[in-house]
């Protein structure tokens, strides 16, 4: 599981250490490393273990082979993808394409998203993480804390 948000410096080659955190979840996966790709919603990249991937990659597979649904999914997320080791020390090489989207240059934000990561330019994740406070705040929205508790078909 990704949690927290961590910043790490980038160096000259556009490589950063991977929290310890966020290596120890990945170590899980069969694929030591992870993928990579622009995220189609936010200015940032984001980061799938080995398990996720292949769900994905499963989901598609159940689409009509030549479906116009099917040739976007494989062009985008597919095509778009990097695969990203770990060096010796823990760090990955994120490539020109990744750090242009995610308009990162200095410093870089690594976001937990549960089953995933995302790494942002810390700026830039700090405005949109201020924005969606303000958002649930005026909206009032919450979790559905009260269902935590259950497990499906029956009572606790």
């Amino acid at each position: 599981m990704f949690l927290s948000t961590f910043i790490n410096k980038l160096d000259k080659k556009g490589r950063v250490s991977v929290p310890a955190a966020f290596r120890s979840a990945l170590s899980a996966e069969a694929f030591q490393g992870a993928v990579a790709l622009r995220s189609y919603a936010v200015p940032a990249i984001e980061v799938f273990g080995g398990s996720v991937m292949e769900r994905l990659v499963s989901q598609v597979d159940h689409m009509d082979m030549f479906s116009e649904e099917r040739q976007n999914f494989t062009a985008t997320l597919f095509a778009d993808s990097e695969l990203l080791s770990f060096d010796s020390e823990g760090r990955i090489a994120l490539s020109e394409v990744l750090l242009n989207h995610a308009q990162i240059h200095e410093k870089v934000a690594f976001v937990g998203c549960g089953t995933h990561f995302q790494i942002w330019e810390p700026g830039i994740f700090e405005a949109v993480r201020e924005k969606a406070r303000q958002k649930l705040k005026e909206e009032g929205l919450a979790l559905p804390l009260k269902n935590l508790g259950k497990v499906p078909g029956g009572e606790r």
